[in-house]
């Protein structure tokens, strides 16, 4: 079995890693915990950016519910 430290050993670590701002940094009106923000957040992991934008929703105000389709999977 490997552990965490094994896999430090081996990749390196992310200590270093600083987020680039471009303009594809956008942010995103999908509501926290949604799996659509879960799909952003995973997003930007993936490209290299940051997690929260200073723009992301913050409430949810305006919600009347949310509701997840299968095109949101």
């Amino acid at each position: 079995m490997r552990t965490v430290f094994d896999a430090i050993l081996e990749c390196g670590h992310d200590e270093d890693f600083v987020p680039q701002v471009t303009p594809d940094f956008k942010p995103t009106d999908a509501p926290a915990g949604s799996l659509a923000k879960l799909k952003v957040l995973a997003e930007r992991v993936r490209m290299g950016f940051p997690l929260w934008h200073e723009d992301d929703r913050s409430d949810y105000s305006g919600l009347t519910g949310y509701r997840t389709t299968e095109d949101d999977l």
